[in-house]
């Protein structure tokens, strides 16, 4: 089952359509969806090196306009829709303390979340719930998931056949390792 879904995952890289489908992820894992946009993207690039660049890109782009949804959502929609996102995640408790706190260390909480497994949901939503300033959410997005989706495009782009080769041999074992990451994230903030 896993080797037919890396093959159509791979398949779906050559699509003309395929960077739109990115966008839309990446555009809605910002605010709302659960999978991260690395689960096409790296696919993407191990299918096309040449274009590593331009899905990095489009992943970055999508990500941070969806993260400004995300801040809208929070800041003008958080009691119907923020809220529940946050308590399906298990933030529900800790909002009120999390408030008060957040906008000191702002700046780093977005870029921690931009970077690493920690669903960037989350702070997007607080960081309009917070009223964090536009300017420095948006700069700091940008900068943020521009250095995760160009980190990866770089590795990708570099190693890809290695990378890709490891994967294929061990994909049942890959499979499970990214499962662990995207728990782990959401463990760590259920428990933050």
């Amino acid at each position: 089952m896993l080797k037919n879904l890396y093959n159509w995952t791979m398949r779906l890289a050559d699509h003309p359509r395929a960077l739109w489908a990115l966008a839309f992820v990446s555009f809605i894992e910002s605010s709302m969806f659960p999978i991260p946009p690395d689960i096409m993207m790296i696919p993407m690039i191990l299918a096309a090196p040449h274009r590593a660049w331009l899905i990095a890109l489009v992943a970055m782009i999508s990500s941070v306009a969806g993260g400004v949804l995300g801040y809208a959502i929070g800041s003008f929609a958080f009691d119907q829709i923020g809220q529940p996102i946050l308590e399906s995640l298990g933030k529900g408790d800790a909002m009120a303390e999390f408030n008060t706190r957040f906008n000191d260390f702002g700046f780093w909480a977005v870029l921690g979340a931009g970077i690493t497994p920690f669903p960037y949901k989350v702070i997007t939503i607080m960081s309009g719930w917070t009223g964090m300033p536009i300017a420095t959410f948006i700069a700091t997005s940008i900068l943020a998931r521009g250095l995760r989706f160009f980190i990866v495009a770089a590795l990708l782009w570099k190693f890809g056949d290695p990378i890709r080769n490891f994967i294929e041999k061990r994909l049942g074992l890959m499979f499970t390792l990214f499962l662990i990451v995207l728990f782990g994230g959401f463990m760590a903030v259920r428990y933050m």
